[in-house]
């Protein structure tokens, strides 16, 4: 199916199996893929912002104002990760037990109760506990690109997922943005610096709660309906379709046949009709082993420790969180001091200009997530289907950001130009590998898409842990050229040690 403009507002084509769309209704919010893909990317940018919240105003005045050390600023970025880690972890399996809006809500209204108390900070020890717990709305990436997965299916998922995740990264940028604006207004009617920084976190509250509250309301859990009833639909999709193959068993579990299996029990007369394809409205063709393949093999189960242990330790899932670790880990590490990095190379910019070009680092993932994402769909399409190369592109993304990393640490620029330009450029591939992660996460484990997500989601706050501490310790916090090349080295060298991983488990039903 070829990329139509109209596919930007009209209703979609759909699989006829799990009735994920086939095209991404992106100016159409009243038709229903529309609206969850609006809500996936505006509840998720919320959340990046109130999550990064601290860091515009923490370089200058909140450190001022809570007589904070360097060491202990870098410490509270370490903090705000901490959780996020935690919390993804365990957002993947809820995704897969409730659903992910339910899950993506519920983090949105969580987190907004820390974000209220943010005010109420006054030292050090305050500024670690508020920032970790705000650290919960980081974990709502998890359900974000579960719930767009779960409604945009196979040749459209990598756009869909880098889209959703690239505008909701890009909360990073508007956090730097923001907060230094809301602050200065009320700096300029009066309040002292000290009433201002508190008063400023009252917008994201409000956003966050707004969020939250929409997408549990005006939003659906799956495109079938509800999340418990999403194997019955299923079924009902292939017997509505001639299919009266058992491929769901009574309380709604997928069974444990292979689609061989299913092909062997065909009749020389059955394998004829599998050719013939029955298409209702709006629904792409398939033939009959195509759609049995998708119900056995991409239906999402109720995780179970086995299953997920299986999942855990699977070289592919392990492939997905390196990568991811370096990718997102390093966006995570650097978002938090690129503002400081600024004001120590140039001191005359002051702390407003510093933010408003650090936000650029975030405002990126507009454009640079969502590249590597669509890069990773086209070689998908052109390539007939070969997984091997969007696996190539994130290996490719990531070994890239790593060399650019290490030029940026061992040039320190102190000319703005360069410095700026050499940031963007490295961003590009930094967030674009983000994109691409998540392009081809969908097809590795799809019946247990929940918890893959949530440890490779975890993985990239491990790597941003990581990286906030080599930023911590290199020079007492203060030698950021010396952690980009140190970065950049890991970033190299784990892309590389995990590029012989195949895409796909051996023996794979679904996700082709």
């Amino acid at each position: 199916m070829g990329l139509k403009f109209s596919d930007l507002w009209a209703a979609p084509e759909v699989n006829p199996v799990n009735r994920k769309a086939r095209a991404i209704p992106f100016l159409n919010p009243v038709n229903v893929y529309g609206r969850v893909f609006f809500f996936s990317w505006f509840g998720f940018m919320i959340a990046f912002w109130a999550w990064y919240a601290f860091p515009p105003l923490l370089t200058h005045t909140i450190k001022a104002d809570l007589h904070l050390s360097p060491a202990e600023v870098a410490n509270s970025n370490i903090v705000s990760l901490v959780a996020t880690l935690f919390v993804r972890v365990v957002a993947g399996p809820l995704c897969d037990q409730f659903g992910p809006r339910k899950v993506f809500g519920g983090l949105l209204l969580l987190g907004s109760v820390p974000i209220g108390l943010a005010p109420l900070v006054h030292n050090a020890s305050g500024l670690y506990v508020s920032r970790f717990f705000i650290g919960i709305l980081g974990g709502s990436f998890v359900p974000c690109q579960v719930w767009s997965t779960g409604f945009f299916d196979k040749n459209v998922v990598g756009t869909a997922n880098a889209l959703t995740g690239g505008f909701g990264n890009a909360g990073g940028g508007i956090t730097y943005f923001i907060m230094p604006a809301v602050y200065d207004s009320f700096v300029g009617r009066g309040r002292t610096p000290g009433e201002a920084w508190r008063l400023t976190f009252i917008v994201p509250l409000i956003m966050v709660i707004f969020a939250g509250v929409s997408l549990l309301l005006l939003c659906p859990d799956t495109p079938t309906g509800k999340w418990s009833e999403r194997h019955l639909h299923a079924q009902e999709s292939l017997q509505a379709h001639g299919i009266v193959d058992g491929v769901v068993d009574v309380p709604g579990t997928i069974t444990d046949k292979a689609s061989s299996e299913a092909e062997k029990s065909l009749s020389g007369e059955d394998k004829e009709k599998d050719k013939k394809l029955i298409v209702f409205d709006h629904e792409a063709q398939m033939g009959k082993n195509e759609m049995i393949e998708t119900a056995q093999g991409e239906i999402i189960q109720k995780p179970s420790l086995g299953e997920a242990f299986r999942v855990t330790i699977s070289p592919q899932t392990n492939f997905h969180i390196l990568t991811y670790m370096c990718s997102f880990g390093g966006e995570l590490a650097i978002n938090s001091i690129l503002a400081s990095y600024y004001s120590k190379n140039f001191p005359g910019i002051g702390q407003t200009n510093a933010a408003n070009w650090a936000a650029m680092f975030g405002f990126l993932n507009m454009v640079t997530r969502p590249l590597g994402g669509i890069i990773s769909d086209l070689l998908y399409k052109f390539a007939g289907k070969n997984l091997w190369l969007k696996k190539a592109w994130i290996t490719a993304c990531g070994v890239i950001t790593g060399i650019l990393l290490i030029i940026i640490g061992f040039v320190d620029p102190h000319d703005q130009s360069t410095m700026f330009g050499m940031i963007a450029l490295m961003a590009i591939f930094l967030e674009a590998g983000n994109g691409a992660n998540f392009s081809l996460l969908p097809h590795v484990h799809p019946f247990a898409n929940g918890i893959l997500s949530g440890l490779t989601g975890a993985g990239g706050n491990l790597g941003g842990v990581i990286f906030a501490i080599v930023f911590r310790f290199m020079d007492g916090g203060s030698n950021y050229a010396k952690a980009f090349w140190v970065i950049g080295i890991i970033h190299v060298a784990v892309n590389v040690a995990v590029s012989w991983i195949p895409p796909l488990p051996k023996g794979q039903i679904g996700g082709h």
